[in-house]
Parts: structure tokens; sequence; C-alpha cells
């Protein structure tokens, strides 16, 4: 049996971060705070909430990609673990072009 590598989950959360009421994307998986960007380690494979670690997962960066706007790299506090991840509509663009100059 095939294991899916991505199940939609779009569910509103408070970031562990900032605070800030996150609501659904609507469109795709929700996965971090569109205000500071910050994550949650809990997916091992994307909306899955399979992996233990739980830590925050902070944007160190962002590049632009030419079919997904820009992809985010995230870093988490606990593991160290490197993630990337396709930035939303509603993501705070200042802090992307913040994260991608200081590449």
């Amino acid at each position: 049996m095939e294991t899916k590598l991505f199940t939609k989950n779009d569910n509103g959360f408070i970031c562990a971060n900032c605070g800030n009421e996150v609501k659904p994307l609507g469109y795709s998986s929700r996965n971090h705070c569109p205000k500071c960007l910050c994550s949650l380690h809990v997916d091992i494979n994307p909306g899955d909430r399979a992996n233990a670690c739980k830590g925050i997962l902070k944007p160190i960066g962002a590049e632009p990609s030419p079919k997904k706007g820009f992809i985010i790299i995230h870093k988490c506090d606990k593991c160290g673990e490197i993630r990337r991840n396709k930035a939303a509509e509603d993501d705070n663009k200042n802090l992307i072009i913040q994260l991608t100059v200081a590449k």
C-alpha cells in the first residue's frame, strides 16, 4: 500500500511563536503563521501531523520560485531540521523580502 505524501489539513490555529490567530487558508493546507511566518514541527509529510518533535520552525531565509512565488526556509529551534515551504498569498511580504535579501 502506498503512503500519501500530502494530507490536506487546513485548520486555523493560534501561532505558538507570536500568538496571532491564524485562519484557514481555504485553497491548500495552512501550516505557518502569515504574520511571523513561524510554524510547528508537527509533520513528517505535509499535513500528516505525525512528527513527535513539536518544536517551532522559524524562518531563516526565503527564495523566489518561478512556479510557486516564494519558498520559505524554516529551521526547527528544537531539533535543527531544515524544512522548505511554499509561501501563502496572505503571508507578510515585507518579512519574506527581508529573508530573501538576508540570505
